[in-house]
Formats: C-alpha cells, structure tokens, sequence
C-alpha cells in the first residue's frame, strides 16, 4: 500500500466534524443528566446561583439601605428582623454582606477572566510549539509557582495601588501558573490522540487542527480548574480586603466586613462569623463542583 493510500484510509477513518460535535452533544446530555441526580451538586449550584444574581441585584432579597446608621439598632444579634444582626452603626449586616457581593464577584470575575487569558495563549502555546519555546515559558511559570500566591498577589496590589481593580489584576497573575501548566499538559495529551494525527495525514494544517480538534478537547480540565480557583480567588481578594488593600470605606467588601467585626468577636460574634459563613458556604460550593465536574470528565 503506497502513503498516498494511507493517508486516504486515514482520512477517510478520521471523524467527521459532525460526528464529533454530535459525540459531544451526547456527551454533555449524559453529563447534564447525572449531575441533576446529584443532591449536592444542586445545593451547591443553586447556592452560587444565589450569590451572583444577589451581586448584581441585591435589592431582589433585601430592602434595606446597606449605608443606612441607626445608632438605636446597633449590636443586634440575629433575627427575623436582621438575619446577619446590626453592626456598630446599627447597619443591617445582611444588606451590606448582599451590597458587598458586586465587588467580591465582580473582582472575582475580572482575576479569572485574566488568568484563563494568560494562561490559555501560555499553555497552548507551549504545549503546542514545544522544544526551546515550551522550556523558556515553562521556566517563568516554575518562577512565579516558587512564590506563594498570596504573597506575590501582595506584592502586585502593593505595587499597583489599594482597590478592587488592583486586587483583582494581583490575584489574577498569582494563579496564572495553574492554568498555564493545566493547558499545557492538555495540549500536549490531546496533541498525539490519533484523530489528530490522521487529521494532518488527510492535509488538514496544524493551525485547523488546534481550533478544530485541540482546543475543544483540552478545555475539560481547564474549566473545572477554573470552577476551583474561583473559590481560590474569592478567599484571596477576601483576604486582602481583610488587610486593608481592597476599596476604601464605607464600600462592604467580604473582607471588610470581617474585618470589622474583629474586636467585638466576644461581646458580637456575628460581626465576623456571619459574613464569614457566607463566604465560606460559597467557596465550598465551588469546590464540590470542580469535584464533581472533575469525577464526570474522568
């Protein structure tokens, strides 16, 4: 048999784009439908649901003025009146946790959307390209992986300047590593697979060949990965609010709030601990469905 035979019984074995795009529909309503069986998959779902659609329209699950002072109200425990309490001002804390949500999310938003940027064209141009190029990007991802997130998110935002923006930009560089190498390693797996080389064999050129049968077969990891660092992210924008470097007061960051309630956590424990709760129900959600995500694509 000639390679000019080969290369047509290759093509002519090699999916078909159609076939593909329908494996992966089916694929995804197979997905779709396991994950609906799954409780707490749909407890966690539902409690992020709530969160983003409160952090863009807060005035959904409360009424009252999160800036509001009411010095006769102040210090209240939980209640059906205040669900979080009042602050030392008499503001209702459940407000301003629900206000403070556009900033948190929105700055949440903004670090994933430049890490998946960076790391996307790092990865898959590393992975894809390999030899000296894959060595040279991968050395500067080994450096920014040697330094700790949160503190090289500290030495950015210390840099840039205090405020939501600079939080976000500081600790979207400080996990772009985890998407790089992700990527990378997936570029790399799905570049060998035998489809695409039977594509190339058929005269497909390399640049169809990653937008047609590349990238969609590497994104699987990459999304669950960024399902997972938003609850990374959330944590470290949170903590540097806690610190100081997030929007300047009376803004109601996450951070901030429990910031505030520091020095009253044994005369007024809620301060703290309600608005703390609250996000950590929300990183925990997002970790059950990276987990679950990541045993589906298995």
């Amino acid at each position: 048999m000639t390679t000019t035979e080969v290369a047509e019984r290759i093509e002519v074995d090699a999916p078909v784009p159609e076939q593909e795009a329908g494996g992966r529909s089916a694929n995804l309503t197979a997905n779709l439908i396991q994950l609906v069986r799954k409780p707490g998959f749909l407890l966690a779902a539902l409690y992020v649901v709530f969160v983003l659609v409160s952090a863009f329209w807060p005035r959904l699950f409360t009424s009252r003025d999160p800036y509001g002072t009411d010095p006769k109200s102040a210090m209240l425990s939980p209640s059906i009146d205040h669900l979080f309490g009042t602050d030392v001002y008499g503001r209702d804390l459940w407000s301003r946790v629900l206000y403070g949500s556009p900033l948190t999310i929105k700055a949440t938003l903004i670090a994933l959307g430049i890490a998946l940027v960076a790391g996307l064209t790092l990865g898959v141009v590393s992975g894809f390209f390999a030899g000296v190029t894959d060595a040279i990007l991968m050395r500067v991802v080994d450096v920014l992986l040697a330094i700790p997130g949160l503190l090289l998110a500290l030495a950015i935002v210390t840099a840039l300047g205090y405020g939501t923006i600079p939080v976000a930009v500081a600790v979207g560089v400080g996990i772009v590593p985890g998407f790089a190498r992700t990527t990378r390693a997936e570029v790399l797996r799905v570049r060998t697979l035998p489809y695409v080389e039977a594509a190339r064999a058929g005269g497909a050129s390399w640049g169809r060949v990653l937008v047609r049968h590349i990238l969609p077969n590497s994104w699987g990891p990459v999304a669950v990965l960024a399902v997972l660092d938003a609850g990374v992210a959330i944590i470290a924008i949170a903590s540097l609010s806690f610190l100081g470097f997030g929007a300047a007061p009376p803004a109601a960051e996450w951070g901030t709030l429990i910031a505030d309630g520091r020095n009253y956590l044994v005369t007024s424990w809620w301060l703290s601990l309600m608005p703390g709760l609250f996000v950590a129900l929300l990183v925990l959600s997002l970790n059950h469905i990276s987990k679950t995500l990541q045993e589906l694509s298995r």
